[in-house]
């Protein structure tokens, strides 16, 4: 099952795993989705030129298909891209923030510019910049959200206001069902960051994934309660005990403070960092300590994660039952693999 992106970028399948971060899709997540025929996206936002450089070049040792890297424009990010420039990374992936500034420079290089965003406004203003392709999130995105509105409304408006620039969906995709629904919405690609995070790649720690599996699709909680370091920034987290117990207080978790209980450690591109609460550093495989009252950020379709998979198997079973589904569609049935 293919769309005119597909071609664009170089890929067997319109399937995308979402940058997930800052530690958690690696360059073994990101290698896997790419070498199964879709899109890996690396974040690696806290990563110094240098240790970028070594996960991209990790990344290419596993694959010589297309990949992203993904840089969020909240933050300081110009070493982060011109790194990627310098390494001739396919796409870049910005996401809360203007991209026209880097857009000529990319192109400039052979790199295709996406801009994530969460509403009509937004894409247009992106579309306008000359992105390449714009992302529309719905706000059952797990993560950092940057709209209020689902994914269903979302991405059709979009699509219309921004023609002829590709868009791509995010939010709320888990299996193939999903995967098809946008694609008839008009988008060509969508976006799964929950159900990669459950997979044997990812770089979420082991409880985080336990937890992931076994949570319902009422089982996370759109907040800002993780807003240490990136205040005021809306986010889809799991209700972990930590979580309701502060729901309603997400005012405290603004601002940090000297006397904020740490609860951890994790090292993040090679570098050891203490864990306070209310920051939003979701438990990496290197996280130790109450890791459950740390941000374990997901979506709404979490409900539909029932195991931990590998990748590429993930991928193959979504482009399968994709294909069967839109089969079926075309017959005038509805029936499909999961």
């Amino acid at each position: 099952m293919r769309t005119p992106l597909c071609d664009v970028l170089g890929i067997q399948h319109p399937i995308v795993s979402a940058p997930m971060g800052p530690d958690l899709a690696g360059p073994e997540l990101v290698a896997a989705v790419s070498e199964a025929g879709g899109l890996g996206v690396l974040q690696a936002q806290f990563a110094a030129p240098d240790e970028l450089r070594a996960q991209i070049r990790a990344i290419r040792a596993r694959t010589a298909r297309p990949f992203g890297v993904s840089a969020i424009l909240h933050f300081p990010c110009e070493p982060m891209v011109a790194t990627c420039l310098e390494e001739r990374v396919p796409v870049l992936w910005f996401f809360w923030g203007d991209p026209a500034p880097y857009v000529e420079r990319a192109h400039a290089a052979g790199t295709k510019v996406f801009h994530q965003v969460g509403s009509v406004a937004e894409a247009q203003r992106a579309a306008r910049a000359g992105v390449d392709c714009v992302v529309a999130q719905g706000c059952e995105a797990g993560g950092h959200v940057r709209g209020g509105v689902s994914t269903l409304v979302l991405v059709p408006l979009v699509v219309d206001a921004v023609a002829p620039t590709p868009v791509i969906a995010a939010g709320g995709i888990a299996d193939a069902r999903g995967l098809v629904a946008v694609l008839a919405l008009g988008a060509q690609a969508g976006v799964l960051g929950t159900r990669f995070l459950a997979t044997h790649e990812s770089r979420a720690h082991p409880r985080y994934k336990e937890l992931l599996v076994s949570a319902s699709e009422e089982d996370t909680a759109l907040t800002t309660l993780f807003g240490v370091g990136w205040p005021h920034a809306p986010h889809r987290a799991l209700r972990t005990p930590f979580v309701e117990s502060r729901i309603g207080d997400e005012a405290r978790g603004q601002v940090g403070r000297p006397d904020d209980p740490v609860v951890g450690r994790t090292v993040v591109a090679g570098r050891s960092l203490e864990l306070r609460e209310y920051v939003c550093l979701p438990p990496n495989r290197d996280a130790s300590g109450d890791v459950e009252a740390m941000g374990m950020l997901a979506g709404q379709c979490v409900g539909a994660v029932r195991g931990l998979r590998p990748a590429a198997e993930i991928v193959r079973e979504l482009a399968e039952g994709a294909e069967a589904l839109w089969r079926g569609l075309g017959r005038g049935t509805g029936s499909a693999t999961r």
